[in-house]
């Protein structure tokens, strides 16, 4: 078992607390060598010495062996990633966004250098979901991977639901307790769910999907009448990342709030915490569900993966990689469509209407939709709209 000699890039919550953690921790055999930080002014809880506002004084180390990237700017990760790579260092990261944007060249270059690049802290907080697609899945057929990625969303959602918090109310607390940022656009528009799915598809299915193939609508734009019908209907309303492989070997990634009967799997899974749901053919269904948000369950999956490095783990991906979107959708699903009075809503989208209901101050009306139809309806893009599947 080998000693690592560590660069980090960022001090923030999650920076800071690994950085606690490995200098208490002596059995881990980690050591962190220098810390690279943007704001040089800032008062932080380590020695002076250790900190460095200069990149190349981690890249240019020869003696470093692994590279922790902690840092928001998704360029600038991407940058140091591919540089450190490039240099034969190992490298952990939990940039989502630099990630799926760039999956491909960086799983190139981690062949190609013959380091390893790991990034469970990038997905589902303390779920330790690529580790059980790597080792668990790696032979068996799956049909689907359905789930609740988002701990900042699935903790709104939550309080709006079990406590008649508004939105601005929810989201407030969830900045309070530390599991949505100050600006929250990424997550509350799913674009932070969208990212996830997209490096999930990879490691469950095999195939490579751009965040831009995959069919998204956030919150933001659930009104208190959405929130009406579900009660009336005995559901509840989460945010669902998933993608499901039809017998062809098409594949249908979406996120989108989505209708749940309270008693089933992730209509269990409340606040800050994620649950994801695989489909197979030999093991039927299983459930990993923990923490989502907050320092300490990112946290948790950066150490697991530096700890990974001490056996040399890599992500082998033996399901290969192969292209995974052709620019269509073949899926169709039961949706609910919420609006306005007044908004000029093209009903011909629905191939079939099951349900209409129009009152002085909403309407709403559900039915299948083909999945091409609904990219091409504007309604994903439209705040007046509320979108919800079934």
């Amino acid at each position: 078992m080998k000693k690592l000699n560590i660069g980090l890039f960022g001090f923030g919550v999650v920076g800071e607390g690994i950085y606690q953690v490995l200098s208490e921790k002596s059995q881990l055999q980690t050591h962190i060598k220098k810390i690279v930080i943007k704001d040089p002014e800032k008062k932080r809880n380590a020695p002076a010495e250790l900190f460095s506002i200069d990149p190349n004084e981690i890249l240019n180390d020869e003696t470093i062996d692994v590279v922790v990237e902690l840092i928001d700017d998704a360029d600038a990760a991407f940058e140091i990633v591919k540089t450190a790579l490039n240099k034969g260092k190992s490298v952990v990261s939990a940039n989502k966004k630099m990630i799926a944007e760039n999956h491909l060249e960086l799983i190139e270059l981690q062949r190609k250098n013959k380091v390893s690049f790991l990034y469970e802290a990038a997905v589902c907080g303390s779920i330790p979901i690529l580790r059980n697609l790597e080792e668990y899945y790696n032979n068996d057929l799956l049909n689907y991977v359905n789930g609740i990625v988002n701990g900042s969303t699935n903790y709104i959602l939550t309080k709006m639901r079990s406590e008649n918090q508004s939105y601005e109310n929810a989201l407030k607390a969830a900045q309070e307790n530390g599991f949505a940022e100050r600006n929250p656009t990424l997550d509350v528009e799913g674009v932070d769910a969208v990212n996830k799915l997209s490096i999930i598809i990879l490691h469950a299915f095999g195939r490579l999907i751009s965040p831009d193939d995959i069919l998204k609508k956030g919150i933001t734009a659930l009104k208190n009448e959405d929130f009406k019908y579900a009660a009336e209907k005995g559901l509840i309303i989460k945010l669902i990342a998933g993608c499901a492989v039809d017998k062809s070997e098409n594949i249908t990634p979406i996120v989108v709030p989505t209708f749940i009967e309270k008693s089933k799997t992730l209509g269990l899974v409340n606040n800050e915490y994620n649950g994801v749901l695989i489909g197979s053919d030999l093991a039927d269904e299983q459930f990993l569900y923990g923490k989502g948000a907050g320092r300490y369950p990112t946290s948790s999956a950066v150490l697991s993966d530096i700890s990974a490095l001490r056996y040399n783990y890599k992500y082998e991906l033996r399901k290969g990689i192969k292209n995974g979107f052709h620019g269509e959708y073949f899926a169709e699903k039961k949706f609910y469509v919420g609006f306005k009075p007044g908004l000029d809503l093209d009903k011909s989208t629905f191939q079939n209407i099951e349900e209409s209901y129009q009152s002085k101050d909403y309407e709403y009306v559900t039915g299948t939709i083909s999945l091409n139809e609904l990219k091409n309806s504007g309604w994903l893009e439209n705040p007046e709209i509320s979108v919800i599947s079934f």
